[in-house]
Order: C-alpha cells, then sequence, then structure tokens
C-alpha cells in the first residue's frame, strides 16, 4: 500500500506524512508552458525557487517528486517551434532539480518525455481518462510506468477494475478521495478549461461555470453526495484484494493539517468524523501552515477579477459563495453538511457484487438508503448556496456578466 499525497509546499509536509505510507508528493508550479489540472488561482503561488527546495525536502524525507504537466489541451501549440522550446525549457529545468516523475494525459506527451527525458517515471493522469483495459494497454506501449484511472467511471466497478488490472503489467493508481459526480457530464469540457488556466501566455478567463453547476446538482440532490465516487479507509481492502495498492490522495493547497488527517486515516483505515472531511476539495476547518506559500495582497484582483474581461460588481456573488463553502477562505462554525461516516458500513457490499453502470438510480434507490441514515444538511443554508450560485450561472448564460454598469 502506497499513497501518493498532494502537496501544498509546506516543506513539513513530506516528513509528516511519510511514517503514514506516502511514496511521492504531487504538484506544479501555478503557470508553466504545458499547465495542469488546476486553474492557477487553486494553486499555491509557489515559485521556482521554492519548488527547488521543496522536492530536495521531499527527497530527504524518503519521498519521490511527482510534476503534473497533465493537462488535457495545449491548443496545438505543441506542434510549434516556439512551444517545443518553452516544453524544452522546462522540462530540462525539472531535470536539473531531480524532480523523479511527470504525470501527462496528452499521449504526444508522453512519447515526447520517453524519446528526450527517458530518464523520468511517467504517470498517466485523470484527464486521460483511462476507464477500460483496451485505454490502459494504449498507454502501457507508449511507455507509461504508472496510469492513473478515471475516478469517476471506474471506482464502483469492481469487474472492470478486475478486468484492467488483470490487462496490463503497468503499475495503476486510484483516487481515493475523489468528490465529483459519478459518471460526471461535463468532465471534459472542465479538464479542458482548468487546463488552460494554468498555461503560461493563456489569454482567457477561467470562471470555473463547471465547479458552480457540480455544485447546484449536489445541493439541489444531495444524494449525488453518496454517489460520488471517494473510497472509505475501511473500504482499502476490497481494491487490495484485485490488486491495486497505490492511491492518490488530494487535495493541493489545503491546509497541512487537513492533508496529515487525510493520509493518516487512510493509513489507518478509519476515519470517524465527517466524510467530506477527507473527500471536499474546501470548506477545510484547519487554518494554514505559517509554512504554506502565502498569497500577494493583489491575487484576487490579479487572478480573479480581470476587470478587463468582466464587470467586477457581477462577480460579488462568488466572493458570498466563496466564503459561505469555505472556498478561498477557513470554514467556520459547525458543518451545515455533514456525512456519518461510520454510517456508511456495509455500503460497498452491492458494488462488490455488481456494477451500477447500467442501472437507473430512480429504480436502484441503494444510495438514497444510504443518504438517509448517514447524511445530515442545514436546508437554508443550502438553499443560500444554489441561489447564489444560480445568480452567477444566470449571469454567465443571460450575458449579464460582461454588461456595463
Amino acid at each position: 500500500m502506497g499513497f501518493s499525497v498532494a502537496t501544498n509546499f509546506d516543506d513539513d509536509l513530506p516528513g509528516l506524512v511519510a511514517p503514514y505510507g506516502a511514496v511521492d508528493l504531487f504538484g506544479k508550479l501555478p503557470r508553466d508552458a504545458i499547465g495542469g489540472g488546476r486553474a492557477s488561482y487553486m494553486i499555491a503561488p509557489t515559485s521556482q525557487c521554492r519548488l527547488t527546495e521543496h522536492v530536495k525536502k521531499t527527497h530527504e524525507s524518503g519521498l519521490e517528486f511527482n510534476y503534473l504537466a497533465n493537462t488535457a489541451c495545449m491548443g496545438n501549440q505543441e506542434f510549434t517551434a516556439t512551444m517545443q522550446k518553452s516544453i524544452r525549457l522546462l522540462l530540462d529545468w525539472l531535470s536539473e532539480i531531480n524532480v523523479d516523475w511527470l504525470t501527462v494525459s496528452v499521449p504526444y506527451l508522453l512519447e515526447l518525455v520517453k524519446s528526450r527525458y527517458p530518464h523520468f517515471k511517467v504517470k498517466i493522469g485523470v484527464f486521460a481518462g483511462v476507464d477500460t483495459p483496451r485505454k490502459a494497454q494504449f498507454y502501457e506501449r507508449l511507455g507509461a510506468d504508472c496510469i492513473t484511472l478515471q475516478a469517476m467511471a471506474v471506482n464502483r466497478d469492481f469487474k472492470r477494475l478486475e478486468a484492467i488490472r488483470k490487462s496490463v503489467q503497468c503499475d495503476l493508481q486510484l483516487i481515493a478521495n475523489s468528490n465529483c459526480l459519478l459518471e460526471c457530464p461535463i468532465r471534459l469540457y472542465h479538464n479542458v478549461g482548468l487546463s488552460h488556466a494554468s498555461q503560461t501566455g493563456s489569454k482567457g478567463f477561467h470562471i470555473d461555470y463547471c465547479l458552480l453547476r457540480c455544485l447546484v446538482e449536489k445541493l439541489r440532490d444531495p444524494v449525488n453526495y453518496i454517489k460520488s465516487p471517494w473510497i472509505r479507509p475501511e473500504d482499502l481492502h476490497y481494491y487490495e484484494s484485485i490488486g491495486y495498492t497505490s492511491f492518490k490522495i488530494l487535495e493541493r493547497d489545503a491546509p497541512t493539517q487537513t492533508m496529515l488527517r487525510r493520509v493518516r486515516a487512510y493509513h489507518e483505515r478509519h476515519f470517524d468524523d465527517n466524510l467530506l472531511d477527507l473527500v471536499q476539495c474546501y470548506g477545510y476547518k484547519e487554518s494554514k501552515s505559517s509554512n504554506q506559500p502565502k498569497r500577494r495582497p493583489m491575487w484576487e484582483f490579479w487572478e480573479f477579477v480581470r476587470p478587463w474581461h468582466v464587470n467586477p460588481q457581477k462577480l460579488l456573488p462568488w466572493k458570498e459563495l466563496a466564503k459561505l463553502q469555505g472556498m478561498i477562505y477557513r470554514y467556520e462554525g459547525e458543518p451545515y453538511l455533514y456525512i456519518d461516516n461510520q454510517a456508511l458500513d456495509g455500503f460497498m457490499d452491492k458494488f462488490i457484487a455488481s456494477s451500477c453502470t447500467n442501472l437507473d438510480c430512480a429504480d436502484c434507490r441503494h444510495c438514497y438508503k444510504y443518504m438517509e441514515s448517514a447524511l445530515r444538511i442545514d436546508s437554508n443554508y443550502s438553499q443560500r448556496c444554489i441561489d447564489l450560485a444560480l445568480k452567477i450561472l444566470n449571469e454567465l448564460s443571460s450575458g449579464g456578466m460582461w454588461r456595463r454598469w
């Protein structure tokens, strides 16, 4: 059993998680030529100097470092001389600072790295959408050392997981604490939007429509929180029994104590509290460590408001929603949404027996049954969040976001 752990670039993190089964940390610069799986404003503002030192600290703790070059799209720029130079400069620098792994999702980048930088071990990212034996075999033939499977499609499908494991010799990794919509219908759009939002030179403006739409879907029908493809610490043994021993633990830029609590829970295979504390990518109860990179005072303006792109006044509901949800602020008070992890004992039994891929949830009702006993929600608080999210979505669809005063 080994855990690949998201880093927040707190140099204390490697030493804290190493005793609990961590084998590598993964992260990246907020912006680079290739781009990755999070918008720049969602990542700690790490410099090249800080990343270099963090890789050194990671190695001193006996862990490896995995740099994320996991963009889903490069806008065809990867086939230009200018971008080829930028890619080379980035990979040359990552070689110099002794990065061990690269994560990529574009197959051309896998071939490029294996051809020009064979010393890197390469992991296929979740944006590649590997969810069948044939897809896994394709990336293994191209030289992948490890493949991260598409959690939204496979984490609850044990027959498919077993078939994929038998089909390849390379390592396979599962995301342990994904909180996405099951079989998310807007996944591809979200992947591409996030990718461009962390690429140097990108002229677009990333308003996370997908996050807003996802939030509305979940709060309108909270059973979606139960359907999400998370893996409870208590259920890791089901995956081990069919050959899966590598698990990825999210989320980058989370407080250090949050990440330690998550890794420890999965290492100990037990958690007594709110499941969302393990799987949600915001709403953290802990404060950020003093050693975590701090955002500059003008960060919100330069990275998020962008008044030359949108009417800043129209983004005020975003700020209010972010505060309510604890997206860019520490979450204060009691959680408005609580999932009793221990009340989910037995939940996985149905999925061990058979897949639900071809079932209509309205007919099955398995997740609804467990929602009734495990989930508590403050409906008034929830409705406030829905109203704010819908207000922003309406401004986006009606064009109001771009109307001036």
